[in-house]
């Protein structure tokens, strides 16, 4: 197997910041400090590095995280907001506050220890990833549902994604905020609850395979379960790692180095 790693660029701050604002995730909830400020969302909107008018999508694109036109219709289109859970949110998990803690270019907890990941990350996968119309993905550790409803919308009805999530109420978090967009109804999406690591054989084999939690390495059920030329983009340890089957038996590999993930549960 043929390796490479590559360094990307700087991916340490948001895009938006808040002066005199400290944000904490300690615990999985998130609570904000700020000095002198009755309401921090004031500094949010008049705080950016960019284009005052800029989103985050727009922010993507022009630092060249989001390139391809399908990935970034998918960004459109599907909302953050609607997989963010306010419980875990604390004092700034209110219905209004949504729109712009999902403009926060930073993971965000929800609940059971895990996280809804943070955006750049997510489109530099995405983007690795390739993911095409007609395309049959398995997303492992779906967590909140974003990243299989971001594929369905890329899939479209010709195409399938699976969804394994080994949490029961994360699996049925993550179900609920994608019904919103009728993927199921269509058939598009298939929620599963189970591990992971192992992959689901019952639908392989598969195009592409994304992970969103860090393992200690590549498990070889998804190696099994990918098509030749197929891909697997997933995180091991503190790197993202690209994996693509250049036959039954040879894959070639490239490192990202530089991330940080919630680990990937898996049973023993």
């Amino acid at each position: 197997m043929k390796t490479r790693r590559v360094l990307v660029g700087n991916r340490s701050g948001p895009f938006f910041w808040m002066k005199n604002v400290i944000v904490s995730t300690y615990g999985g909830v998130v609570k904000w400090y700020h000095k002198g400020l009755q309401n921090p969302w004031s500094e949010f909107d008049s705080q950016r590095p960019c284009n005052a008018n800029m989103s985050l999508i727009d922010g993507l694109i022009k630092d060249g995280w989001l390139k391809t036109d399908n990935i970034i219709e998918a960004f459109r289109k599907i909302k953050r907001e609607d997989f963010l859970d306010p419980r875990s949110l604390g004092e700034v998990g209110m219905p209004e506050d949504m729109k712009k803690l999902a403009e926060l270019n930073e993971a965000l907890p929800i609940g059971q220890g895990q996280t809804i990941s943070q955006p750049l990350t997510v489109a530099f996968m995405l983007e690795l990833l390739q993911p095409k119309r007609g395309d049959e993905i398995l997303d492992v550790g779906s967590g909140s549902g974003w990243t299989t409803a971001l594929l369905a919308q890329i899939v479209r009805d010709e195409g399938k994604v699976v969804s394994i999530e080994i949490i029961p109420e994360l699996k049925e978090f993550g179900e609920k905020n994608i019904s919103r967009y009728n993927f199921l109804k269509k058939g598009i999406v298939r929620y599963v609850l189970g591990d992971g690591s192992k992959g689901y054989k019952e639908d392989s084999p598969y195009d592409k395979i994304l992970a969103s939690a860090a393992g200690e390495k590549l498990p070889v059920a998804w190696k099994e379960q990918l098509k030749v030329g197929g891909r697997i983009v997933c995180p091991i340890e503190s790197s993202v790692w690209l994996f693509v089957k250049k036959d039954e038996n040879d894959f070639e590999s490239i490192e990202y180095p530089g991330f940080a993930f919630v680990p990937l549960i898996s049973k023993q």
